[in-house]
């Protein structure tokens, strides 16, 4: 998870409404409806639905920030300068012909990857495609887009330092994974002075290193004309070399000391609480499944326990849940994000990790287990109800090392989940006597009793 992040990049003010309703899924076999080909190097995943007119596409390739060994701003950098103009093109160029059709297209830098996001009409397709390929191929990266892009990620950091939750966030992701894993990100002293010291002989560099066909992956999902999707690819893209594999951690994050750490921000209305352990799990290991709905129990959604009793029965806080991260490419975690008034930290910790103890002892029940089984499917397939929610589950369960018929097995993998297993993965992969806990905000120190 990057520290500093990029979210979507919008350069149109044209709106393409994705249905939510016409999405005619293939039941059960999903994976038989798709078209794979390597085109051009890349790894591209078509998936033809009968909603008319819409396309969307999303992507990835391996060029996030845990590739800038020399320089941690440099991906996010390079990443920025994408959209502000090519060799052929400035962006005032690009964001006109994007405009006038309505399409979006954007670019967003992470911890592991560079994303990509696009959306357009069926007929604008070849033109997102056009620009698409030329951004990432041949971007200008001119000296003044460079300072621009290096003042305006200035502002974020700044923002992030004052931001209870990116702080909390940072200091756990930091003090769960060591040096040298994927998932651990960069300190904020570190992203400022990395970005103070990157040069545009840097960004370049890291471009002609790291974008390229090699581990791309390109999902386009829609009203889809395939043949004539693959000839503009073909095209667009012929002759592009280059790239690199995803970097793997050399051993699963461990269990260290326990960890309670404050991390001081004055004049803020709340506290930002998390709590937390490294789990050694990847999303397609075979236990991660059963902590995933273990840890739902606990803190997903209105029927949690952490939020039925932290919040609505004690009301000690608004928001409170749990859940699996970081998990995609490498072992993950799992955590409590928790936010409390400053006066109200001390009782609002100690019933987060009363629910947890009792979460941890005695496991889960085998109603609560039934109903989570129910939920996790149903939200499953509610996810796959726009073009969007479809493009983004075949992009993740690649991204995972899963095989596509994964998603026509996943409800039913869910559904066979036994309490056993459930509450035997809580027990191998929780220990509430090394828990890392991190406190981000304005934290009144404790009044010991006279």
């Amino acid at each position: 998870m990057s520290i500093f992040n990029f979210r979507y990049i919008s350069r149109s003010a044209g709106v393409v409404v994705l249905a939510l309703a016409g999405v005619q899924l293939h039941a059960a076999d999903m994976a038989k409806h798709v078209v794979r080909a390597t085109i051009a190097g890349i790894d591209v995943i078509e998936y033809p639905t009968d909603i008319k007119d819409v396309v969307t596409i999303v992507g990835s390739l391996p060029a996030g920030d845990t590739f800038a060994a020399d320089n941690i701003a440099v991906a996010t950098l390079t990443g920025t300068l994408l959209d502000k103009g090519t060799a052929t093109m400035d962006k005032f160029a690009i964001a006109g012909q994007l405009d006038r059709v309505g399409a979006k297209l954007g670019f967003s830098v992470g911890q592991e990857v560079l994303s990509i996001q696009a959306r357009s009409l069926k007929a604008d397709l070849p033109l997102v495609l056009k620009i698409m390929a030329d951004e990432l191929r041949h971007p200008a990266f001119t000296a003044e887009e460079f300072d621009k892009a290096k003042i305006a990620i200035e502002g974020g950091l700044q923002q992030q330092a004052q931001s209870t939750d990116s702080r909390a966030a940072e200091a756990f992701n930091r003090a769960i994974f060591p040096e040298g894993h994927p998932n651990r990100p960069a300190s904020l002293d570190e992203w400022h002075t990395a970005l103070g010291s990157a040069t545009l002989a840097q960004v370049k560099a890291f471009h002609e290193k790291f974008y390229g066909p090699s581990h791309m992956v390109l999902v386009v999902v829609g009203d889809l004309d395939i043949a004539k999707i693959n000839t503009e690819l073909k095209k667009d893209f012929a002759g592009w070399s280059g790239g690199a594999p995803y970097r793997r951690a050399s051993k699963p994050a461990a269990l260290g000391a326990p960890v309670d750490q404050t991390v001081n921000l004055a004049g803020k209305t709340s506290v930002s609480v998390f709590v937390g352990q490294a789990t050694g799990l990847r999303f397609r290991d075979p236990d991660s499944l059963a902590l995933r709905a273990g840890a739902a129990v606990l803190g997903s959604g209105f029927t949690s326990r952490l939020l039925g009793r932290v919040r609505d029965k004690e009301g000690l806080t608004y928001s409170i849940a749990a859940g699996i991260s970081d998990d995609t490419f490498d072992d993950g975690d799992w955590r409590i994000y928790a936010s409390f008034a400053p006066t109200l930290l001390d009782k609002g910790l100690a019933a987060t990790q009363r629910e947890l103890h009792l979460w941890w002892q005695d496991g889960i029940s085998a109603d609560e287990l039934a109903a989570r089984k129910t939920d996790m499917i149903g939200a499953y397939q509610v996810s796959l109800a726009t073009t969007g929610g479809i493009a983004g589950t075949l992009l993740r369960t690649v991204q995972r090392g899963l095989p596509l018929t994964w998603m026509d097995q996943y409800p039913k993998s869910v559904d066979a989940l036994t309490l056993d297993q459930v509450n035997g993965a809580i027990k191998r992969y929780v220990d509430p006597k090394k828990l890392v806990i991190i406190k981000s905000g304005s934290v009144i120190a404790a009044v010991p009793p006279k």
